[in-house]
């Protein structure tokens, strides 16, 4: 950590497809193509251990490279405090209003990857929910929840007869202002793997980045 904190590009620089920097261009840019994060909206933000990697704000998703990544240490966040401490800023761009909904992820949840996008179907599903005046999207007999968890310290994934319960929360005027009401929604449904941000797009979660990665595209 010594040698990161002289040169913190080499918190960055790695051959290993794998390596965190590398994932999250490689991620953002695959969800462009899904129209899931369009022109600099949307993320992905990915722990790797006390090692926190987060895309910038600012950033076409599609042409993010690994340099423009910001990496911090979980540990020495202060929770209360808006202001971050950063063990690597890019210096074109500015970090990202969903840091403090990442970190709730990660801090909260335990989890090892958070991704965030603006997925059309996402908001669809909340306007349709909105007109029924309902806070929580509810599905079962379909396929597709088989791929969900059945949530924390539960062994297993949802059956195709089981009820997949997403809490949707309203949206606001700056991003970083979601962290209270995500925060919340992550208590009262404490096996949720995501949340829906009404007329905005969803958080999900998930202990890796490939559980992540599988959840949020089913």
């Amino acid at each position: 950590m010594a040698a990161a904190a002289e040169n913190p590009d080499q918190l960055i620089t790695s051959s290993d497809p794998e390596h965190p920097a590398n994932l999250i261009p490689s991620l953002c840019a695959k969800f462009w193509t899904l129209g899931w994060v369009t022109g600099t909206g949307g993320g992905c933000s990915i722990r790797d251990d006390n090692l926190v990697y987060i895309a910038p704000s600012g950033v076409q998703k599609e042409l993010m490279k690994p340099a423009d990544i910001y990496v911090l240490s979980l540990k020495d966040q202060e929770p209360s405090l808006k202001e971050r401490t950063y063990l690597r800023s890019p210096p074109l761009y500015k970090p990202s209003q969903c840091t403090p909904l990442f970190l709730a992820a990660f801090t909260r949840r335990g989890a090892g990857c958070c991704i965030h996008t603006h997925s059309h179907w996402a908001v669809l599903v909340t306007l349709l929910l909105e007109v029924k005046g309902s806070s929580v999207f509810e599905i079962n007999n379909i396929e597709q929840i088989k791929g969900f968890g059945k949530g924390m310290g539960k062994v297993g994934n949802l059956g195709y007869h089981d009820t997949l319960r997403i809490p949707v929360i309203e949206n606001t005027p700056h991003e970083e202002d979601l962290t209270e009401y995500l925060e919340a929604a992550m208590e009262e449904y404490p096996d949720t793997y995501a949340v829906l941000v009404r007329r905005h797009g969803v958080y999900v979660w998930g202990d890796n980045v490939h559980k992540a990665k599988t959840q949020c595209e089913r």
